[in-house]
């Protein structure tokens, strides 16, 4: 058997041991038809009758795939040689995470690219000031239009916080944001850094909730510096709200409340010390931080090689451990930390109905390879929060033990 056809069957017994519940047909170059799983369990409303169905259009996709799943899989479909009728890359991503939550699938085997990946996880992660603006630039720096097409107004670019099951993507957005100003206990008169702004939308809600305020966001795109600049001017907020681009390091003073929303994925496991250490710093003595972020409910892992390649270059989602004992270095007190579990797969969810509604757009914006790399991104990362290991914290950081009430009363009072 040549090395083609046996990496062919080891796809093939991969898929048998995976897919238990639900049912998938895979077509390969040659019309060859295989099934898997269970027709009598398929679970494909959208698409009537049809059955979810991968098709391989060329005959090296599946030794491809099977010698390197992560970034194969991905790229593959980005470049058309592998596409699905019956439903899209979103279904076979959640069949897939169905299976292995259930226990009756396996989980997908290590490649020699993940060795590799653990092996060189803090050289990919090294982050220097220089390399961190390159970083940002290749996603945030996008055509502002592309963001257009699946954010909020506000242009919430992270986890949004879900009340109730039925909140709008909108009405979930301005909840997050009062969540995170609730917890930093604003008053007139206090300056706040906002680390990793983006278009500006948490620095000016702060702005707006309680006057007096002076805020301070700082990032390192220069597209969105320029729309959250204007945004501020247009508001009528320019007086109290300044943008600046400039890395974190940088930056001098005392700042009586730090937040950032969705910049931590960024920083690199060898920065952490770095990062703690200056927000210390840059707290007053009464000061108050707020750090949203990604994180994993296991162990130290690496970055998706698609992720790093394609979407997010320098970035890492931390285990918790990973963070805790950075914080404890500075003597910061952990005045509470929470754990928000499937938001970011509701608003995951939510962005990917509104890029997939506006998919023409898209496609004229950038082209169908880009459309087909930017779906893969959001469904894999709502699996990844429904299914996989995901999830995102708060921690709430102070110099003083007394700073922050002794109960979590204030973030639930009327009016709060």
């Amino acid at each position: 058997m040549c090395p083609g056809g046996i990496l062919d069957v080891m796809l093939d017994q991969v898929l048998k041991r995976l897919i238990r519940h639900g049912h998938l047909v895979v077509i390969d170059a040659q019309g060859s038809k295989k099934e898997y799983g269970n027709a009598a369990d398929a679970q494909n409303p959208s698409y009537g009758a049809e059955p979810l169905t991968m098709h391989l259009h060329d005959k090296s996709v599946a030794w491809t795939i099977a010698l390197n799943p992560d970034p194969a899989f991905a790229e593959a479909y980005m470049d058309g040689r592998l596409s699905f009728t019956g439903g899209r890359i979103w279904d076979f991503l959640e069949l897939v995470g169905r299976n292995i939550t259930s226990g009756s699938g396996a989980r997908m085997p290590a490649s020699i690219g993940r060795a590799l990946g653990f092996m060189m996880r803090k050289v990919h992660q090294l982050n220097p000031a220089g390399l961190s603006r390159q970083n940002v630039a290749h996603h945030y720096d996008l055509s502002g239009e592309l963001y257009d097409l699946f954010l909020d107004k506000d242009h919430q670019y992270s986890c949004a916080y879900f009340p109730t099951a039925d909140a709008t993507l909108e009405a979930a957005q301005a909840a997050k944001k009062r969540h995170i100003a609730n917890k930093l206990l604003l008053k007139s008169g206090m300056r706040v850094l906002d680390i990793g702004c983006g278009w500006g939308g948490m620095a000016l809600s702060i702005a707006k909730q309680v006057e007096g305020v002076h805020v301070l966001g700082i990032t390192l795109s220069t597209e969105q510096l320029a729309i959250a600049r204007k945004r501020a001017e247009e508001e009528g907020l320019a007086d109290r709200v300044k943008f600046e681009l400039i890395d974190y390091r940088f930056v001098d003073g005392q700042f009586d409340r730090i937040v950032s929303v969705g910049m931590f994925e960024h920083v690199g496991v060898p920065n952490y010390q770095a990062f703690f250490d200056k927000v210390q710093s840059l707290l007053t003595e009464e000061g108050v931080a707020l750090i949203h972020a990604i994180g994993r409910n296991e162990g130290p892992g690496i970055t998706s090689p698609f992720i790093r390649k394609y979407i997010f270059p320098g970035g890492y989602i931390p285990a918790l451990s990973e963070v805790v004992t950075r914080i404890e270095m500075t003597r910061l007190w952990m005045t509470d930390i929470e754990i928000l579990r499937l938001h970011y797969a509701e608003t995951l969810k939510h962005w990917r109905y509104r890029f997939l509604e506006n998919w023409d757009r898209a496609e004229q914006i950038y082209d169908a390879r880009f459309c087909r790399m930017w779906e893969f991104y959001l469904a894999v990362s709502e699996m990844s929060f429904r299914y996989d290991t995901l999830m995102v914290w708060q921690i709430q950081l102070s110099k003083r033990l007394e700073t922050v009430p002794l109960t979590r009363d204030y973030l639930y009072a009327k009016g709060a």
